[in-house]
């Protein structure tokens, strides 16, 4: 999956809205990537990892799970 510009060098996604982080490496649905992109509402960690995604409350997406959307906070 090609990656959207702004968060080319990143492999962690995380979206405010649902706080769900979706690993680009392994994601093949590109719809949901680029509409968390397109919406400004899209995350990158520092350090890029999964275990600072969760450490910040996010959980790992998986295909076929979805949440409700909230507005983001900030």
């Amino acid at each position: 999956m090609k990656r959207p510009s702004r968060f080319e060098h990143t492999r962690f996604l995380g979206d405010k809205r649902t706080q769900l982080v979706y690993d680009l490496d392994e994601w093949t649905d590109e719809a949901i990537v680029n509409e968390i992109s397109e919406s400004g509402v899209g995350l990158c960690f520092g350090p890029d990892t999964l275990a600072e995604a969760r450490n910040r409350g996010y959980t790992l997406a998986t295909p076929g799970v979805s949440r409700r959307q909230l507005k983001p906070r900030a």
